[in-house]
């Protein structure tokens, strides 16, 4: 079969499904497939395809139709110019999550140049925080938590991907997992689960099907984990540190004001591409880093 043709059935089958790009996601499949890039697939439309790699095609495409995420079927998201390898067990990377790497990109050009620094990640997930900063940042050494296995796996597997020396890998509940360090950061990320738990079956069934449940919880209001990671964070930050946090569109009075309940200073929201808010920051003790 050409490839305008498989690509044009591949479309077909997955066309009626909310939250998809029908010609995008039938080329990076193809293009997975056959190990070509998407130019190939645009320039070479009368090629035949071998039987073996139609049938394939067509049985991944009908699970894509049922709702099984393309990242996952193709085991690859971008964020942040890298390709990130995933799996079921990690959350799917968002270009939203993009505004907090490049505020903290930003905030150690300008704070800290070249100095050596040290940066914590809580909930690592598949990396894209921990290891977009420690690849664009080779002077920050980046620690990465999480309790779940499979996370750890997958960003170690992205850590050997990217070549990073510069980054360690801890299992443990939060900041459990470093214990041991005796290590001042200073900066600490985390995207933590944040929805709400009565939210989680309204969403889509890309994300409440296939995506982790323990990645999207966030308690009764989705506000757990900044309750418990605010108060603690300050035994680990050094003086002026900066604890960043992503949010749910709707928690950003909410964090915030449990941030300066907590003695963090300069506490402030970042939006979104939609206006919405989408990350909190603040500094401890007397900052006077502004944006």
């Amino acid at each position: 079969m050409e490839i305008n043709r498989l690509l044009q059935r591949g479309v077909d089958l997955i066309k009626d499904r909310q939250y998809v790009n029908p010609v995008l996601e039938a080329t990076l499949l193809l293009s997975e497939l056959l190990n070509v890039d998407k130019i190939y697939i645009y320039t070479h439309g009368k090629e035949k395809v071998s039987k073996p790699i139609v049938d394939k095609f067509l049985e991944l495409m009908e699970k894509r139709a049922k709702g099984y995420p393309i990242q996952y079927i193709i085991n690859k998201k971008e964020f942040m110019g890298l390709d990130f390898y995933v799996e079921e067990g990690v959350l799917i990377p968002r270009p939203d999550t993009e505004i907090l790497v490049e505020y903290v990109l930003e905030y150690i050009d300008d704070k800290y140049k070249d100095d050596l620094i040290n940066i914590l990640d809580l909930g690592i997930g598949s990396g894209a925080i921990a290891l977009s900063i420690a690849y664009y940042k080779k002077n920050a050494t980046v620690y990465g938590v999480d309790i779940h296995e499979i996370p750890l796996k997958v960003a170690k597997i992205n850590k050997e991907r990217f070549k990073l020396n510069n980054v360690n890998l801890y299992k443990g509940d939060l900041f459990k997992g470093i214990e041991g360090l005796n290590e001042k950061f200073h900066i600490i990320t985390s995207n933590p689960p944040y929805i709400p738990e009565r939210e989680i079956n309204t969403l889509q069934v890309e994300v409440k099907d296939y995506e982790p449940k323990e990645a999207l919880d966030g308690g009764e209001d989705g506000l757990k984990f900044y309750r418990r990671i605010i108060p603690e964070s300050k035994n680990y930050l050094t003086e002026e540190g900066l604890l960043i946090f992503e949010i749910g569109y709707n928690q950003g009075d909410e964090v915030m004001h449990m941030m300066i309940d907590e003695g963090f200073n300069n506490v402030q929201i970042l939006k979104d591409l939609q206006g919405l808010d989408r990350v909190v920051f603040g500094i401890l003790d007397k900052g006077s880093w502004n944006r």
